[in-house]
C-alpha cells in the first residue's frame, strides 16, 4: 500500500501532466482552425483541375501522342509510395493508421511480384518504416510545413518525383495520407498521382459529388491543343494534388492531436479524483490508527 507521501507526489505529477496536455489541446485547437481554413480553400481548385484533366484524359484516350504522366509507362512493375506522416507524435492514431495502410499496400504489391519504393514525408513515418522496410526507402523528408505549409514545399516534392519518373525509376506513384473530415474523424486515403487518375467518388465530399454529377455531361473546348495543355497542366497538377494532400494531412494531424490531448486531460482528471479519494481514505486510516494507539495507551496506564 503506497504511503501518503507517495500518493501526494503522484497526484502532483499527474496534475503537472494534466496542465501540459490541456495546453497542448488549446494549441492544437488554434492550429486546427488555420489548417482547416487552408485545406478548405485549396479543395475547389484541386477538384476543378482534376475535372478538367479528366475531360482531357477522356479525349486523349488511345491517342498515340498522349504524355506519359497521363497514360503511364505501359507497365506497372515498380511502385513509388509517398507516405505522408507528421514529425511529432502525441496525435492519437493519426500516424499509426497511415503506417498500417502503407504496410498493407507494400505487402500487397510485393505479393504480386512487383517492386516497391518509398518516399516518406515526416519523421514518424521514417522511424516507423525504417526497421522493416529500410532497403525500400528512396528518400525521406522532415520539417515539411513546420511553421506554415507552402506550395513551394509541395512543388519541391513533385519535382523530385518527376525527376525520378523521367529517369525510369518507377511506373506508378501513389500517396497515402489522412483526409480531414472532422476533429474526431480522419479518413486514410490512397490517391494515385502517376499516371493521372481521377479520385474515386467515395474520396470526395457529398457537395462535390453532387456538383460533378450535375456537370458530368459538360463539354470543354480547349485552346491551344490538348497535347500542349496536358504537357503544361500535368506537372502542375502533380504539385497541386501533393499540396492538397499535405494540407489535408496537416488539418487531420491537428484534429487528432486536439482529440488525443482532450482525452488525456480528462483521463488525468479522473485519475486525480481516484488518487485523491485513495489519499483521503489512507489519511483517515492513519489518523484512526493513531487515535486507537493513544486511547489504548491511556487505558493501559
Amino acid at each position: 500500500m503506497p504511503s501518503l507521501k507517495d500518493l501526494r507526489l503522484r497526484i502532483r505529477s499527474i496534475r503537472s501532466t494534466q496542465k501540459i496536455t490541456s495546453a497542448m489541446k488549446m494549441v492544437a485547437a488554434s492550429r486546427l482552425r488555420r489548417a482547416v481554413e487552408q485545406a478548405e480553400a485549396a479543395r475547389p481548385y484541386a477538384e476543378r483541375m482534376e475535372r478538367v484533366l479528366g475531360s482531357l484524359a477522356d479525349r486523349m484516350a488511345g491517342f498515340p501522342g498522349a504524355p506519359p504522366l497521363l497514360v503511364g509507362s505501359g507497365k506497372e512493375e515498380t511502385h513509388l509510395i509517398v507516405v505522408a506522416t507528421s514529425d511529432r507524435g502525441l496525435a492519437g492514431g493519426f500516424n499509426s493508421s497511415i503506417l498500417r495502410e502503407a504496410r498493407r499496400r507494400i505487402r500487397d504489391i510485393e505479393s504480386a511480384g512487383k517492386r516497391v519504393m518509398l518516399l516518406i514525408i515526416g519523421r514518424k513515418g521514417r522511424d516507423g518504416l525504417r526497421r522493416d522496410y529500410n532497403p525500400l526507402i528512396r528518400d525521406s523528408l522532415t520539417e515539411v510545413g513546420r511553421r506554415r505549409l507552402s506550395f513551394d514545399e509541395a512543388q519541391d516534392i513533385s519535382e523530385r518525383i518527376l525527376l525520378l519518373y523521367q529517369e525510369g525509376g518507377f511506373d506508378v506513384c501513389s500517396i497515402i495520407y489522412n483526409r480531414f473530415r472532422s476533429a474526431m474523424t480522419q479518413i486514410v486515403t490512397v490517391q494515385q498521382l502517376i499516371p493521372f487518375a481521377p479520385a474515386a467518388p467515395g474520396q470526395r465530399d457529398a457537395s462535390v459529388e453532387t456538383e460533378l454529377g450535375v456537370r458530368a455531361g459538360a463539354v470543354y473546348e480547349f485552346e491551344p491543343s490538348e497535347e500542349e495543355i496536358l504537357a503544361d497542366l500535368l506537372p502542375k497538377n502533380l504539385a497541386i494534388q501533393i499540396y492538397t494532400a499535405l494540407l489535408e494531412n496537416a488539418a487531420s494531424e491537428q484534429g487528432a492531436r486536439m482529440t488525443a490531448m482532450d482525452n488525456a486531460t480528462r483521463n488525468a482528471g479522473e485519475m486525480i479524483d481516484r488518487l485523491t479519494l485513495n489519499y483521503n481514505r489512507t489519511r483517515q486510516a492513519v489518523i484512526t490508527k493513531e487515535l486507537i494507539e493513544i486511547i489504548s495507551g491511556a487505558e493501559a496506564l
